[in-house]
């Protein structure tokens, strides 16, 4: 199978590319390297995903970029550093590749950075995403994953979260563009037959997490014996999904898909246990074998007190069994990052 990956370079995005080639599928990876973190994370997310040695000899990002572009470039691989808004741009791709399977991984991500960039946030993670749904069209592919994520319950009351619960009151930018993902993806599913299955991804943690996520940042502070920011009283909860399993899940869904027709799905990818901020800084503590320092901080905007999945319809549909306790998840990322 060939699979087109967007946002390949990424956290989820480099461990999928990773696995994908494993089980003996082509990939090709469209990034665009964006600005949000540090784009030699992503190029060493790049080499690692595809089993090249670390040794990349860094100079400017534009020529480390197309270094890596012909670096990478195998029978089984192609990188394209191009932006989801140029719809010229993925045209090109679409002309010269035949994919069995399309995975949008690709986002402008955060909460609190959408409260500071809302428009960024519309072009990218919507008018991005339709501009893949065109091609689509176009060149009559239709077998979709699309990333959505937890972020779409707000606060909802009702735990666990379940796919049939009302989404309709978003509390960031950010939620509201994956919420309006799932909506327009129902559109060019029922117009186009475009089979389709959004996952709504639960705080994912893991080895290559981004930098400024609350496990990595924290790790890195309690390690080099810094103060973090404590948000709250420590009783905000999330349900932490390791990247293992996510990646379980994406791959599970996207054979779903090649085996079933009119399809239409939205599913809860999580690990459905609920861990508290004080219990994530202690499970990290643990790890590091140091205490953290805490300096207090009033709640963010955006932020939503709990999240928690019902993954009963992911377990019956496609046969997600999640397997990595919290516990040693930290254990595994906090060894990654002493490693790093």
């Amino acid at each position: 199978m060939t699979y087109l990956v967007t946002g390949g370079s990424g956290f989820i995005g480099s461990h999928l590319v990773e696995q994908l080639l494993k089980n003996g599928h082509s990939v090709i990876n469209i990034d665009n390297f964006d600005v949000f973190y540090n784009y030699q994370i992503k190029i060493k997310n790049t080499l690692e995903s595809i089993g090249i040695p670390l040794d990349f000899d860094f100079k400017d990002k534009e020529t480390d970029i197309l270094n890596l572009i012909d670096q990478t470039k195998s029978d089984r691989y192609q990188l394209y550093y191009q932006d989801i808004r140029d719809k010229e741009g993925l045209k090109k791709i679409f002309e010269v590749h035949q994919f069995d399977s399309i995975v949008h991984l690709a986002a402008l991500a955060g909460v609190r950075p959408s409260i500071e960039r809302p428009m960024d946030y519309e072009e990218v993670n919507i008018k991005g995403t339709m501009n893949l749904w065109e091609l689509c069209k176009e060149f009559n592919l239709t077998k979709f994953v699309c990333a959505s994520s937890s972020s779409v319950y707000g606060n909802n009351e009702k735990i666990p979260f379940a796919e049939t619960d009302k989404v309709d009151y978003p509390i960031s930018p950010y939620a509201a563009t994956k919420k309006c993902g799932e909506i327009l993806g129902h559109v060019y599913h029922s117009l186009y037959g475009i089979d389709m299955i959004h996952l709504r991804f639960f705080t994912v943690y893991g080895p290559r997490q981004r930098p400024d996520l609350a496990i990595h940042k924290f790790t890195k502070i309690i390690s080099e014996g810094g103060s973090i920011p404590f948000y709250g009283d420590g009783s905000t909860a999330r349900d932490y999904t390791f990247i293992d399993d996510i990646i379980d899940g994406i791959i599970k869904s996207a054979d779903y898909l090649l085996q079933n027709s009119g399809v239409y799905e939205i599913i809860n990818l999580g690990e459905s246990e609920v861990i508290s901020l004080n219990e994530m800084v202690s499970t990290i503590e643990n790890a590091l074998g140091k205490s953290a320092i805490r300096d207090p901080q009033p709640m963010q905007p955006g932020d939503v007190n709990k999240t928690n999945a019902d993954i009963s319809k992911a377990r019956n549909l496609i046969g997600y069994a999640p397997v990595t306790k919290f516990q040693n998840g930290i254990k595994t990322f906090v060894e990654w990052y002493l490693k790093k």
